[in-house]
């Protein structure tokens, strides 16, 4: 890193040495998370976070930018589903005063640890909650293939948001378009969840999509779009929290748009090729291999803090395996979704030829 430079206005701005390199592995970070949510829907930007630690950006950089470049594809993205009808907009409003504070608290959090107690503190938490946060969506995953279930909707085999919904706690509210009447404190509550979550790194679909599902009981189209729609006021809130700070790279979110611009629009033609199970399975190879890139990391953040005792030969080697991990389990399943893709559009082209 080339160090803190102070503005005019007296903001640091932290900035880090960009090689070529590292700018085409920031692009191909981009276009993998864009292939992932274009194939998958919302929540391909999660291995972009640690994809940019790995290249050496401070962990709170990394998070400001990618919420910041988060917040530009929500724009677009919620613009499509809403033309669909699948976003609640009463449910967003709504559900934006706890989102928001979601994203206060994970700023002030994430800021006053990289302040107080440094870089490497800081990295070490923002791995810890992706490490929580990506082995809890493994194992639900894997229990999905295992059961061989489809999509999910939240009210076929699900009991909880009925439960939910018979919890007559003031305010009740009904919300029209997801055709549920719920506690307005729950919605406030998977807000504030996702809002904490994108504050801390960089991205809450995760959370705020399932939680919609299995807890409100929306369906699983509606839960992505209104979740979507939400992501705009926490990417924008977060964007200008981080920047106020100077937690904010424009360059990083530029190159992270190169990639994301067009792998969504592969991933969204692999959507019409791929079946359910194998997108479960392409989704579960590197979210699991992202959880253990993190994972081999936390040696080497306790042995800088002075916590572990390890050499630093080896903590070179776990860092490589890091990337290693992260950046080859993103690929093997860019791999099987451009092989699945390919193999579609030839079939396609011998059935048209057939027919002609």
């Amino acid at each position: 890193m080339s160090g803190f430079i102070p503005p005019p206005t007296g903001i640091e701005v932290a900035f880090v040495d960009i090689t070529l390199i590292k700018a085409l592995a920031v692009i191909l970070l981009g276009f993998i998370g864009g292939t992932l949510s274009g194939f998958l829907g919302s929540g391909g930007a999660f291995i972009m976070t640690p994809g940019m630690m790995n290249l050496g950006v401070p962990g709170i950089l990394a998070v400001g930018s990618n919420i910041t470049h988060k917040f530009g594809k929500a724009l677009v993205g919620s613009k499509s589903h809403g033309e669909l009808g699948h976003v609640d907009k009463k449910m967003a409003i709504m559900m934006v005063v706890g989102l928001v504070a979601g994203v206060q608290v994970a700023v002030n959090i994430n800021e006053n640890i990289f302040d107080n107690l440094g870089k490497v503190a800081s990295d070490l938490y923002i791995s810890i909650i992706f490490i929580i946060i990506l082995t809890a969506i493994t194992l639900v995953i894997l229990r999905d293939i295992i059961k061989g279930n489809g999509e999910d909707t939240g009210k076929k085999g699900h009991d909880l948001p009925s439960k939910i919904q018979k919890i007559k706690i003031p305010p009740m509210v009904h919300f029209d378009v997801a055709n549920i009447t719920v506690s307005l404190w729950f919605p406030l509550i998977v807000a504030f969840a996702t809002g904490y979550l994108a504050g801390t790194i960089g991205v809450g679909g995760f959370i705020g999509v399932p939680a919609m599902i299995y807890i409100l009981g929306m369906s699983t189209r509606l839960a992505a779009g209104t979740e979507l729609f939400l992501a705009i006021f926490s990417g924008a809130w977060g964007a200008i929290n981080y920047a106020l700070t100077g937690f904010v790279d424009l360059r990083l979110v530029v190159l992270l748009y190169l990639g994301s611009l067009i792998g969504v629009q592969v991933g969204a033609i692999a959507t019409e090729f791929i079946e359910q199970r194998v997108a479960k399975l392409v989704l579960v190879t590197v979210i699991a291999t992202a959880d253990l890139g993190r994972i081999v990391m936390i040696p080497d953040y306790l042995m800088k803090m002075g916590l572990f005792i390890m050499g630093e030969s080896t903590g070179r080697l776990l860092s490589n395996l890091s990337i290693i991990l992260l950046f080859g389990g993103a690929i093997i399943g860019i791999i099987i979704i451009f092989k699945k893709m390919v193999d579609g559009l030839n079939q396609s082209s011998k059935t048209h030829k057939t027919v002609n």
